[in-house]
C-alpha cells in the first residue's frame, strides 16, 4: 500500500431495475473537501498515464466497467518511496480510492465496451498543478501489459 492512498469498499444496492452505487459523502471520515467532479471514459486496452498532481487529492470510483489503476510513489521522504501499487477496480470490486498529491498514477481499461472513472477532486482542475508523462516514460518504472 502506498503511503497516503486510501481504499474503502463502497455500498452497492442491488436492484433488478438498476443498481444504486454510493461514492462519497461529506460526513465520511476520509472526505477532505469538494473541488469538482468529473468523469473519464476509457476504452478497453487503452492507457491514460502518467499523471502527478502537485496539490490535488483525488477520489476515484469506477461505477461502469473495470480498470487497472497503477500508483507509483517517488516522494523522497515517503515511507513507500519507490513502491508501485496495482488495483483492479470496477463494478465487481466497487470501491473508493483516494490518491494523494505528489504520487504518479495511470489506468488502463480492462473491460468491454468501456469503463467510466469518476473523480471527486478536492480542488478544481488547474493545468499548472499537474505533471504529465507518457505511459512508457521511465519516470515510472512500470511496464503496461
Amino acid at each position: 500500500m502506498i503511503d497516503g492512498v486510501f481504499i474503502e469498499k463502497l455500498k452497492k444496492i442491488e436492484d433488478p431495475r438498476g443498481n444504486v452505487m454510493h461514492m462519497l459523502r461529506c460526513d465520511a471520515p476520509y472526505f477532505k473537501s469538494f473541488g469538482e467532479v468529473y468523469f473519464s471514459e476509457i476504452k478497453p486496452g487503452m492507457i491514460k498515464a502518467w499523471r502527478k498532481h502537485l496539490k490535488m487529492t483525488q477520489s476515484f470510483a469506477v461505477p461502469i466497467g473495470k480498470i487497472k489503476l497503477v500508483i507509483f510513489d517517488d516522494r523522497k521522504q515517503s515511507l513507500t518511496n519507490g513502491q508501485t501499487m496495482e488495483i483492479e477496480t470496477g463494478v465487481d470490486n466497487y470501491c473508493l480510492i483516494r490518491i494523494p498529491p505528489l504520487v504518479w498514477y495511470g489506468f488502463k481499461g480492462i473491460s468491454e465496451p468501456l469503463s467510466l472513472v469518476t473523480n471527486c477532486a478536492d480542488i478544481p482542475h488547474d493545468p499548472k498543478e499537474i505533471v504529465r508523462a507518457d505511459p512508457t516514460d521511465p519516470v515510472v518504472p512500470y511496464i503496461w501489459k
